[in-house]
């Protein structure tokens, strides 16, 4: 699959995920295959431009992860405009505009979803864009505001118009935030309106669901002609969450090959690769080796510790971090685990880098062992 000028290796993307998809977890999951694209978290284009929100550490990447999206937020024409020349100036691949967040903190500042209010407003902001970037510019967006105002199909072609190279559809409104379930019959016809690749999003926590979801066809009532297409990709969010391997075998189901197993001792180990990504974050880095938004080198992780040295304060400020975004992990990746509530307590009560790694070792690989002598 081609986005303007970028091919993909694979039609399997790990979607933007507040707080979660780090450039460390996103590269973990490139390793293990599959995965023909990621998108950061999503950055403010106010903190872009201006170059002093501590958010612009969520527009770093690194270049194992390409090719890479940024992705960003916004209603200002003008300063979305800004903002896409400097996701091109630090090197991505495509710039994202995100019309799907459903989060009042987000949607209140005519951004993310609420752009989908004012369709002839979000293409103006995707023409600004188109016309001063020359990578792609690509949008995400939702069903609609609510089942009231499902006008994802008006939108996706007014930004395809406007100068948009693909469209992400979440299947669900704004409305029903993660409730419910994702139309893909919408994705399906939207897909079969455009010239540009569309891609789709919702309900994918399984690999079979998403090649279910690529070869998903709408069909008009009792079964008649197709009104849609296949897509052209599937965003994975909470699903690669859960399963950092979904993408890879995703990849295998559609080669014909059966889906690769993955054993615990396998999601021990990323575990426990994840923490020592996490705790060597920005500590003795190359040149050049992350890709870093102006005003952003010399962000670091949050400094909380109260007492000690600053260095003793900065590293039990950088432990705090990582315990706290292994809890954020495992909330998802212990999701269907034999033992994974009781897995769940123990993290969340670590109190130290060393702790943690016991917790993962004893969980996946020494109990595992001991069960196999």
């Amino acid at each position: 699959m081609k986005i303007g000028s970028v091919e993909l290796p694979s039609p399997f993307v790990v979607a933007p995920m507040a707080g979660m998809t780090d450039t460390a977890f996103r590269r973990l999951v490139k390793r293990h295959g599959g995965c023909g694209l990621v998108v950061t978290e999503m950055v403010s284009s106010e903190g872009l431009v201006r170059g002093i929100d501590r958010t612009l550490e969520y527009a770093e990447y690194t270049e194992e992860e390409r090719p890479v999206s940024i992705q960003i937020f916004g209603g200002d024409p003008v300063k979305m405009a800004e903002a896409a020349q400097i996701v091109e100036g630090m090197g991505a691949d495509i710039v994202d505009v995100n019309m799907g967040c459903p989060v009042p903190k987000i949607a209140k500042h005519n951004a993310g979803c609420s752009l989908m209010r004012e369709p002839g407003h979000a293409a103006t902001v995707i023409g600004a864009m188109a016309k001063a970037v020359k990578i792609p510019v690509t949008v995400k967006m939702r069903a609609g505001w609510n089942d009231s105002f499902r006008n994802a199909p008006d939108l996706a072609r007014r930004v395809q118009d406007a100068g948009a190279a693909a469209v992400t559809i979440h299947g669900r409104t704004a409305e029903q935030s993660y409730s419910g379930y994702a139309d893909w019959n919408l994705v399906s016809e939207v897909a079969g309106a455009l010239s540009i690749p569309v891609l789709g999003s919702g309900d994918c926590v399984e690999a079979e669901q998403i090649i279910e979801r690529m070869n998903h066809v709408a069909h008009g009532r009792g079964g008649n002609a197709p009104t849609g297409r296949p897509i052209a990709g599937v965003l994975v969010g909470r699903g690669v969450l859960r399963n950092p391997w979904i993408l890879a075998q995703a990849a295998d189901l559609a080669a014909g090959r059966p889906p690769r197993v993955v054993s615990l001792e396998q999601r021990g180990q990323f575990l426990l690769d994840y923490i020592e990504m996490l705790r060597h974050e920005r500590v003795n880095e190359a040149a050049g080796f992350r890709h870093v938004a102006p005003g952003s080198a010399d962000l670091l992780p949050p400094r909380t510790s109260p007492s000690g040295s600053p260095a003793e304060r900065a590293a039990r400020g950088h432990d705090r971090w990582v315990i706290n975004k292994l809890r954020a992990l495992c909330s998802w990746y212990s999701k269907g685990l034999d033992g994974g509530s009781h897995l769940r307590v123990r993290v969340n009560s670590a109190e130290s880098i060393g702790q943690l790694r016991e917790i993962v070792d004893e969980f996946f690989i020494t109990r595992i062992s001991s069960v196999s002598a």
